[in-house]
């Protein structure tokens, strides 16, 4: 799912760190937008990326859970990064809802080195 060299990443791929575990921001931004660009075409390929609390939050919310689900159902990837899981202690659990848990700090670097489409909320 997550890219292993940086020219993988198309030039309408985008990239959602979703820090912000604010239920509300949760559900009426970040999946509520990367629902929207997949079923609309704004981008060709949106991969959302839990970080910090959020992993915690994508676990325990139903509200937050069922939108993920429908935002699945329309193309949208989800990743998590896998420092945060540890010191957390989410990743299995993470792991077990089919969300890839790897590291992320070197490929948001690249990404923003690189001139790529990051959107973090």
């Amino acid at each position: 799912m997550a890219f292993e060299n940086i020219e993988e990443v198309g030039e309408r791929d985008l990239h959602i760190f979703w820090t912000n575990a604010d239920p509300i921001t949760s559900e009426h931004m970040v999946l509520m937008y990367a629902r929207n660009a997949m079923l609309n075409g704004w981008w060709d390929k949106v991969t959302v990326v839990l970080w910090g609390a959020t992993q915690k939050l994508a676990l325990t919310s139903e509200p937050v859970r069922l939108k993920m689900q429908v935002a699945k159902q329309a193309g949208v990837e989800f990743s998590a990064c896998i420092s945060c899981a540890l010191n957390i202690g989410t990743a299995e659990a993470l792991k077990a809802e089919g969300i890839e848990v790897i590291r992320w700090g070197e490929r948001l670097s690249l990404l923003m080195q690189n001139g790529k489409h990051v959107l973090t909320v």
